[in-house]
């Protein structure tokens, strides 16, 4: 059977102070047609269909105009999964009733576990939940991460999963490894946001999202979709896609991306503020593109971004480097006098850092001996 991974639609997204939603009702469109035209079995969307718990009435629209051609018009079947964007109740309203029309859409995550079967090939529906409420859902208090959530989620699907037929894990996590954008919520602190490889192993393809790019991490079976659109300037040299999965009976999948064209794209620009404003310089380029500017000039200049606007219409963000050079210089100048310090004088700075108490001469004296007594070991050693 043939099925599309998409993910990371993010209705509603809001950059630099500009809604997205005629860019994305534009993309959606070719989305739509693209579907029209693989006819395939299955439309995958593993989370994060809206940007916010609460989307903006467009947003709402558009989604239900999406899915409505391609569930209904279409009478292709849907497998959905809410992200850590979407609100799960939000999106579980009207789940049991949609399946009617093979619409599966999973917002809340359930203690069965079963999956969704569509052409001999087993879908398994994982919204994204965070580590306390799998903890309670499975009244497990050994559940403190995202990997120990994940981990009890695969073992619960692994008791009464076939392995003999294809099965397909349609999730929304941070696995190890993965590269970030700018735009990507972070899931939790540290390090326990993250879940391991290794846990998807009993299934024949992952259908992952969270991260929006399609490379993020390197993996034979373990995938993400990315984005349909560049939502960041940290993602404005990633190439979007959706993938196309062709998998037969025994689990082996051939995969390819089909790449849709944005009616504005995200890059960056360089120059000059003369050399950018030049007609034999922009007449080669979309100008209403949404843009970051750099600018290599030295000195005062006078406005700028309203000069650059009047020719790029969509600039978004305008920096000078002369300003991002100093900053660097500055930040290595302090990094440089910090090597210099003493090592009291470096406690003295911590402690002033982590506390509103006074570094009195009393504390210093007992500091001063503890540090003298240490060098005086390592010089000993």
């Amino acid at each position: 059977m043939k099925f599309i991974h998409t993910a990371d639609w993010h209705l509603g997204k809001l950059v630099h102070g500009i809604y997205m939603t005629e860019d994305q009702r534009f993309i959606l469109n070719q989305f739509v047609s693209l579907v029209e035209e693989e006819k395939p079995d299955a439309v995958v969307i593993a989370g994060d269909l809206y940007d916010r718990s609460v989307p903006p009435t467009e947003a709402v629209e558009l989604l239900d105009e999406v899915l409505f051609k391609i569930n209904v018009e279409l009478n292709i079947p849907v497998v959905a999964i809410s992200g850590n964007h979407d609100s799960a109740e939000r999106l579980s309203f009207g789940s049991s009733w949609y399946r009617n029309s093979q619409f599966y859409l999973a917002g809340k995550l359930s203690k069965e576990l079963l999956p969704v079967s569509i052409k001999g090939v087993n879908f398994y529906l994982v919204p994204y939940a965070e580590p306390g409420i799998v903890r309670q859902l499975f009244d497990d208090d050994t559940i403190h991460t995202h990997q120990d959530a994940m981990k009890t989620i695969i073992d619960q699907i692994e008791k009464n999963i076939n392995s003999h037929e294809p099965n397909v894990f349609v999730g929304h996590a941070f696995v190890l490894g993965g590269a970030t954008s700018d735009s990507e919520r972070t899931l939790s602190v540290g390090g326990s946001g993250c879940v391991s490889v290794d846990l998807f192993e009993p299934f024949s393809y992952t259908a992952l999202g969270h991260l929006h790019s399609p490379d993020a991490i390197k993996h034979q079976s373990v995938k993400y979709s990315g984005s349909l659109m560049k939502y960041s300037f940290s993602e404005a040299k990633q190439k979007k896609s959706v993938s196309i999965i062709e998998i037969d009976e025994k689990g082996q999948f051939d995969i390819r991306y089909r790449s849709l064209s944005p009616r504005n794209d995200m890059r960056e620009l360089e120059g000059t503020l003369e050399q950018l404003l030049d007609p034999g310089v922009y007449q080669h380029e979309k100008v209403d593109d949404y843009l970051k500017v750099t600018l290599l000039d030295e000195g005062a200049l006078l406005d700028p971004i309203g000069k650059l606007r009047q020719v790029y219409p969509n600039v978004l963000h305008l920096e000078r480097k002369i300003h991002l050079t100093d900053q660097k210089k500055k930040h290595q100048l302090e990094i440089i006098k910090e090597h210099k310090k003493s090592e009291l004088e470096l406690f003295e700075k911590f402690y002033k850092d982590i506390t509103t108490l006074e570094f009195t001469e009393d504390k210093r004296k007992v500091i001063s001996e503890v540090i003298g007594k240490v060098l005086k070991e390592e010089v000993a050693k």
